[in-house]
């Protein structure tokens, strides 16, 4: 063999590793490497081997992976979050989006929760931040104080709905966000209803989460809400039962089960009472949903005073505009309550 023909092979063979090498490198990069769809969830401050072993499940081949990450440097820019892999991703697609940080946000709702403890709950089940966090940060005194705020109406800034956030948001931003819209919603319109009931924002608040739990019946909210600004208006006590089982479970805890009001609890020594005292209790018993905001807001047209649980039409009222009238309705409902074994 001469040496142009030694030449021509090795050039030759020089040729055919350059093509086999760089088609298992196209490979790595750009061949389909995901099995599945889903979403990925990266922690705060995860390092590399963490990330690693999440997406794990989703790859065919780890080690090309692996490869291209440290290609394009992504152990030194790892960014937290929720991200959507979709079946046949290339390594190159999934790096670029993983180190880009191009998070799939979260559709995250809540409805009228009683406490913070179950919004905190509810909360953390749909981003990071953990529910002892989320709780410290909804009771965090300064930002109360801040915000016009305190323990008692605290609970009236957060307005159930459905809103998107990034998955690694923080407690304090997830607050933050809520404050921002709480004054989102009161736009000018509610606040000049607010302001011809002569009520501040909370206290509407306040009325709507009696309103909420006195009826489940959406459209009997402005029916209840017209009611008890009558009362409010004539300087009557609200007489309104939920805020009697709101007090009652501050003494007893809130896991206590009260389905009937009984006379002795009407004596009650609490500022949520309103059988004795005038006006708004101090802050909303549980968090109003936007129906019952804007019922109070834009009640309906009536003089009724009095109302009582319907034995008919469960769900829903019987009201009157007599007291004789009210202990008629009253008097049917509590034999009906007997009848059906409640006894607390």
């Amino acid at each position: 063999m001469n040496l142009k023909k030694l030449f021509l092979l090795i050039f030759g063979l020089l040729i055919i590793i350059g093509v086999v090498f760089g088609y298992n490198f196209y490979n790595k990069i750009y061949k389909p490497n995901t099995i599945k769809e889903g979403f990925l969830y990266i922690p705060t401050n995860s390092n590399y081997a963490t990330v690693e072993n999440l997406v794990r499940p989703y790859l065919k081949r780890v080690n090309t992976f692996s490869f291209i990450a440290n290609l394009k440097d992504y152990p030194k820019s790892i960014k937290p979050g929720k991200y959507k892999i979709t079946e046949g991703m290339s390594n190159n697609k999934l790096i670029n989006l993983l180190r880009n940080g191009k998070q799939t946000p979260v559709k995250l709702s809540y409805n009228n929760q009683d406490n913070f403890e179950k919004l905190a709950g509810r909360i953390a089940q749909q981003i990071e931040a953990d529910s002892v966090t989320l709780l410290q940060a909804f009771q965090d005194t300064i930002f109360l104080k801040e915000n016009g705020f305190n323990k008692k109406t605290a609970l009236g800034m957060y307005i159930p709905n459905t809103y998107e956030f990034y998955w690694n948001t923080s407690a304090n931003l997830f607050r933050s966000k809520m404050k921002d819209e709480y004054h989102r919603f009161w736009n000018k319109e509610r606040l000049d209803k607010a302001k011809k009931l002569n009520l501040s924002p909370i206290e509407v608040i306040t009325l709507a989460s009696i309103v909420q739990k006195e009826t489940s019946t959406v459209s009997e909210r402005p029916m209840v809400a017209k009611l008890y600004l009558n009362r409010l208006h004539e300087q009557w006590p609200l007489q309104a039962d939920p805020t009697i089982i709101f007090a009652v479970k501050q003494k007893l805890g809130n896991d206590v089960i009260i389905k009937r009001v009984l006379t002795k609890d009407l004596v009650i020594d609490s500022p949520y009472n309103t059988y004795k005292n005038l006006g708004l209790p101090p802050g909303p018993i549980a968090m109003p949903d936007i129906s019952s905001i804007d019922a109070v807001l834009s009640p309906a047209s009536h003089d009724y005073f009095f109302m009582c649980a319907s034995t008919t039409k469960i769900g829903t009222h019987e009201f009157a505009k007599t007291l004789a009238q009210h202990n008629q309705y009253a008097a049917k409902y509590q034999i009906w309550l007997s009848k059906q074994g409640i006894n607390r």
